[in-house]
């Protein structure tokens, strides 16, 4: 297998625990904006939620409400709602996430962890977690151009992190735009986790050459770099 020099790594759902803290945001973010269960719109909205999860989370909200002041104002609901299920302590790693991103590193893997949060976000959960040291880099949308599906956090990553060919790349995570960000960035290894929202059935149809149980089967997976 060609080498791998720089793993991409999705957050919630692959490396850190969902158990619904994501929905949950979304929910209170679109009843904010006025859209409640059973009223006009929240089941489309709930529909472009589910079929959008990994991407930037202020585009989803540009889909679900159109206008720019409304998208910008439930984001920042989402993002206040988030940020207390953190400071509630409601976010842990997936089990074997540590312990991956420590043997990636031992290897000599740089490791990326990418996200469709906002900055403040995603420092609020490495904070919570404790795992700056645990990484080399962390990208949200507004660091690389564009979020998932498109390839930019991928080779974002490997461009920074001073990795060689788009083969020497590996990005996983739990939905089909992880992998479908993977894939136009032709890394060289792309990878579906089962522990997020996404089914096996959608991680093949989104086109990944492999899905895995957990993110811990990544290790095997580089040739046994645990």
């Amino acid at each position: 297998m060609t080498r791998i020099s720089v793993a991409c790594l999705d957050m919630a759902g692959t490396t850190v625990a969902d158990d619904g803290t994501v929905m949950s945001a979304f929910s209170a973010a679109m009843e904010q904006a006025g859209l409640t269960a059973g009223g006009p719109g929240y089941d489309r909205a709930t529909r472009i939620v589910q079929a959008t999860m990994g991407q930037s989370k202020i585009e989803v909200f540009r889909q679900i409400l159109v206008d720019a002041a409304a998208a910008a104002a439930a984001n920042t609901a989402f993002e206040d709602h988030y940020a207390r299920i953190v400071k509630a302590g409601g976010i842990a790693p997936l089990p074997g996430a540590e312990q991956t991103l420590a043997a990636l590193r031992e290897a000599g893997v740089k490791v990326c962890l990418a996200t469709g949060f906002s900055p403040a976000t995603r420092e609020a959960v490495l904070d919570a977690l404790g795992w700056h040291s645990m990484i080399d880099l962390a990208l949200s949308p507004a660091d690389a151009g564009r979020g998932r599906p498109w390839p930019d956090l991928p080779l974002t990553a490997l461009l920074r992190l001073g990795g060689g060919a788009v083969s020497e790349l590996a990005v996983v995570g739990d939905t089909a735009s992880d992998v479908e960000s993977g894939l136009r960035a032709g890394a060289g290894v792309v990878a579906g986790v089962l522990t997020g929202s996404g089914t096996r059935k959608e991680l093949r149809l989104a086109g990944a050459p492999h899905v895995l149980a957990t993110i811990a089967d990544l290790l095997p997976l580089l040739g046994g770099t645990s």
